[in-house]
């Protein structure tokens, strides 16, 4: 009883973190917005919204405090919220289904598959758009293409989704690497790389109703199933014995996990380490138990994500790239779980 209760005001804490961060956010940038004005600001837009343009506040901002509040703020805050609930779900769900604390959301290349739709997409000079459509695509093909080579493999199935997996990320990188080759080094090349840095700089409110969509449809059913997840850590032979059929089970996961991963991917760029280092923080905190871990992860990430985007947008005169901050956080992580063991597999 005592430690359902601690973990319930684990997740209290946790929670009231997350909104603490978020509306926080709100106040991190250059052009100046009182909280007191930002949160009217934010109430008239979801009072509008509910009532479908019948009720609002009395207005006591400019009209520039909104458009920087809503046109600016709102979509970067919510993409970064979303995008570390997307990555860091999807890495503690590979993890507990590959039973491997290493495991990362790119790991069947569905990030280096939507960098090449990207990077595609701006060598052809398509519209924004395009690039995250594009992205989106070629992140799910990329999965696809791993899981159906997996299965006509004549290997252990899991081995060789991985295999297949380290296969087609080399393929779409080697791709990649090509068109950062023939692109117009004075236009199109700093384009595409910077947008496999990752960055939230351009997101508006269309890409983060771009990108909710696969991430709820792969998030719920994950959330709802987190318990059976639990069963992916043990020997195939007990997890049948408890009835449950693991082949389906994780043909979901890898589903759900690649919607969230290349929908994620198709508007922030490459944003590494969250995926892989979040889950750890988690399982510090609340155990190894998905039933917790896997919503506790979704929390941690959003939180993470939208301090690491905070830090990019205020650390230096100009902004520096998600994957780049990411990386000083995830590297040293890393390396400490090789020296702690934390590269033994899960049991």
């Amino acid at each position: 009883m005592k430690k359902t209760h601690g973990t319930g005001i684990k997740f209290v804490i946790l929670a009231l973190l997350f909104a603490l961060v978020f509306f926080g956010s709100f106040w991190v940038g250059r052009y100046d917005v009182s909280p007191l004005q930002t949160l009217r600001i934010l109430a008239d837009w979801l009072l509008r919204t509910l009532s479908r343009g019948r009720l609002a506040l009395t207005q006591t901002w400019q009209a520039r405090e909104q458009a920087v509040v809503l046109n600016g703020r709102l979509p970067r805050v919510a993409a970064a919220a979303l995008v570390g609930v997307a990555l860091s779900t999807a890495g503690c769900a590979y993890q507990g289904m590959f039973r491997n604390p290493m495991v990362s959301p790119d790991l069947l290349g569905a990030s280096t598959g939507a960098g090449f739709g990207a990077a595609l997409a701006l060598l052809l000079g398509l519209g924004y758009g395009a690039v995250t459509g594009l992205s989106f695509t070629f992140g799910l093909l990329a999965v696809l293409l791993a899981y159906l080579i997996s299965r006509v493999s004549k290997i252990q199935t899991t081995l060789a989704m991985v295999l297949a997996g380290v296969m087609i990320s080399s393929l779409f990188t080697s791709g990649t690497s090509f068109i950062k080759l023939v692109a117009d080094p004075t236009d199109q090349l700093p384009a595409i790389t910077y947008w496999l840095m990752g960055s939230l700089t351009a997101t508006k409110a269309r890409d983060v109703q771009f990108a909710a969509w696969p991430i709820l449809v792969g998030l719920i059913p994950l959330w709802l199933l987190r318990w059976r997840v639990n069963l992916l850590t043990v020997s195939e032979a007990e997890a049948r014995s408890m009835g449950v059929h693991t082949g389906r089970l994780r043909v979901v996961v890898v589903l759900c996990a690649t919607l969230m991963t290349a929908g994620s991917v198709a508007i922030s760029g490459m944003i590494g380490w969250v995926g892989l280092v979040i889950p750890h923080f988690g399982r510090m905190i609340f155990g190894q138990d998905y039933r917790k871990l896997l919503p506790a992860s979704s929390l941690l990430g959003a939180v993470f994500l939208m301090v690491v985007d905070d830090l990019a947008r205020t650390v230096t005169t100009s902004e520096i790239p998600l994957g780049i901050l990411t990386s000083f956080v995830g590297a040293p992580v890393f390396l400490y779980l090789i020296l702690s063991g934390g590269t033994q597999r899960e049991h």
